[in-house]
């Protein structure tokens, strides 16, 4: 297994392993999230892979067949008053394919984009995970990632 940056070529892919990740977010939060979709389609998604400041990376077999994904986007902090004038490379999407889990895969793209960052002087990491999704934490505990801030919610529809 290849860890590289997403091409074109691997936009159909990609969108496949979007539907997975978007579904266990449905089934943990129906109440946002539509089984079947994706956050994107595949317009947008060749923009997003074009694009330097939201590196995607691949986990792909010698076939070029894809087992996981990374999408990044980088934040600049040096416009802000009250922040240190930091980057920081924001993990917005991390997926593994479900047939694929277990095979250390996310752990791969994980150290991956870790190395980017080092390489590229970003400060920190940073993602969000769905407290519906407790499998997604304790992975990216297992990473050494710690709580940075929570965000919290007070639902006022019922859907």
């Amino acid at each position: 297994m290849m860890i590289r940056r997403a091409e074109e070529k691997d936009i159909k892919e990609i969108m496949r392993l979007l539907v997975q990740v978007n579904d266990i977010h449905a089934e943990g939060r129906p109440d946002i999230f539509i089984k079947g979709l994706t956050k994107y389609d595949e317009e947008s998604l060749g923009k997003i892979i074009a694009n330097p400041e939201t590196p995607v990376f691949i986990a792909a077999d010698d076939y070029d067949k894809v087992s996981g994904y990374c999408f990044c986007i980088v934040e600049d902090h040096s416009g802000y008053v009250n922040l240190k004038p930091i980057k920081t490379l924001y993990i917005d999407d991390l997926c593994v394919d479900v047939n694929q889990r277990g095979n250390h895969v996310g752990k791969r793209l994980f150290d991956h984009v870790k190395e980017f960052a080092r390489e590229n002087g970003f400060h920190n990491l940073t993602l969000n995970v769905w407290s519906c999704n407790p499998g997604a934490k304790a992975f990216y505990e297992a990473m050494g990632m710690e709580e940075m801030k929570t965000v919290m919610e007070c639902k006022l529809a019922i859907v």
